[in-house]
């Protein structure tokens, strides 16, 4: 269990007295800390899953496996690591407890951003990679929220390389410090791209997230890891205590080593609620599942992916589903009184040559509520964000952007429609009536 506090205090002991001019060019000083394209099946990709279930089936004697939907190996406790107790009400507090949650897109990152990254290193006169710059256009909202989550879609290197891109990702390492001072407490990791650097790319990629101090789940090192979510909590007294749990739909027709389906988890409904109900047995307050699914470039989400939404957030186990893998923002809706987030775009690509659409990404904020003795409520917001071509690469929040009144107004004409895009994406299914709201604009 993280909270948000015990990172940022970790953080404010790695980095020292940094200060948000580390941002820019040349002369800064102080110590600093080092920091498309799937080519997929389709969402439905069923031929695929089945093929993995068959290798599932196929694990030595020596390694047994669970008749499980996931055939993830049995545990006694459930879901391991659980929640610490939970902390009483003093005397007369009757006031709701809430927690604000950020999520953003797919952190794809392409030989370009690790160029940018590079290039932003010398420009403050060192070697290697600094990857805050690219960030630091949506630190403020990513850092003001209780907690935040980001997906980490590649897997990463060595700290030396060799570093590879499309379509078998293994990036620099660097990344996960930058996420950490943007204000990310923990990520997600299963993706299409999760085996691309096969089982040691996802022991370095959980060993980086880790040296981060950034919480992780989705992919796993051992068996006993890939029961445990993504443990989170806010709160001054009354904390809100959060488990994430993550899954993809597709791995590009790679396969676990044998007898270790559990690197990874896929998405199986059953053995989803299986988990979020083991979560809210062992202390979760709310449930947050995040799903690798859909079909890339498509704004619409498929059959199967409201198939799944809706069989999930039936459960009072689950309290909110949001997705990636698409590249493109896809709608948000509500379910049965819950919030679904089909699919957030791009946070971090380049993907050039593409769809207009995989530069511009959705920040979603969701507000969780207490209603004693109801539940909870929860309120939903969204940024649309936008990842700049040109001299440097940099993720911009749109609000800010427009709200700078040196823009060029060629500039500002691409923020504009950037911002159309995403409400029309996000707002096609009637979220907008639902009660999603924007961020403010600051034009």
């Amino acid at each position: 269990m993280l909270s948000r506090a015990s990172r940022q205090a970790a953080e404010r002991t790695r980095t020292g007295h940094e200060s948000l001019g580390l941002l820019v060019v040349a002369g800064a000083v102080g110590a600093l800390i080092a920091g498309i394209i799937a080519v997929a099946s389709s969402g439905d990709d069923a031929q695929h899953l089945a093929s993995l279930n068959a290798a599932r089936t196929g694990a030595t004697a020596s390694t047994p496996v669970a008749s499980t939907p996931t055939g993830r190996q049995p545990t006694s406790a459930p879901s391991a690591d659980p929640a610490p107790p939970r902390t009483a009400r003093g005397p007369g507090n009757t006031r709701p407890r809430q927690v604000s949650v950020v999520l953003t897109g797919d952190i794809l990152l392409h030989n370009t951003i690790w160029d940018q990254a590079r290039r932003d290193a010398a420009a403050s006169g060192r070697a290697g990679f600094d990857f805050r710059p690219i960030l630091g256009g949506v630190r403020a909202v990513v850092s003001g929220a209780d907690l935040a989550i980001c997906h980490l879609e590649t897997p990463l290197a060595a700290a030396g390389g060799p570093y590879t891109g499309y379509p078998r990702f293994s990036v620099p390492p660097q990344i996960t410090r930058a996420l950490a001072w943007t204000g990310y407490d923990g990520c997600t990791t299963a993706s299409n791209h999760t085996l691309d650097a096969g089982e040691a790319g996802v022991r370095r990629t959980l060993a980086a997230l880790d040296d981060a101090k950034l919480v992780h789940t989705g992919s796993a090192r051992t068996a006993a890891e890939s029961h445990r979510p993504m443990w989170l909590e806010a709160g001054d007294g009354q904390p809100v205590r959060i488990a994430v749990l993550a899954y993809t739909q597709m791995l590009n027709g790679l396969t676990p080593p044998r007898g270790k389906s559990w690197v990874v988890n896929t998405i199986d409904p059953e053995a989803i609620l299986l988990d979020a109900k083991r979560a809210r047995k062992a202390g979760a307050d709310l449930v947050l599942v995040a799903l690798h699914w859909g079909i890339e470039y498509q704004h619409q989400p498929t059959l199967d992916q409201r198939r799944i939404a809706r069989r999930l957030l039936a459960s009072p186990d689950v309290d909110l589903v949001y997705g990636h893998h698409a590249h493109v923002v896809q709608p948000f809706g509500k379910i049965g009184g819950k919030w679904v987030a089909y699919g957030l775009g791009n946070c971090v690509a380049d993907q050039r040559g593409l769809p207009p659409g995989t530069r511009e990404g959705v920040l979603a904020r969701f507000t969780f509520i207490e209603r004693p003795g109801d539940g909870w409520v929860s309120r939903a917001e969204y940024l649309p964000t936008y990842i700049t071509t040109g001299k440097s690469l940099r993720v911009l929040a749109l609000n800010q952007a427009l709200a700078d009144r040196k823009i060029t107004s060629t500039a500002r004409a691409v923020y504009r429609r950037a911002w159309r895009d995403v409400t029309q994406a996000v707002s096609s299914t009637g979220a907008l009536k639902a009660g999603l709201h924007a961020i403010e604009r600051g034009d």
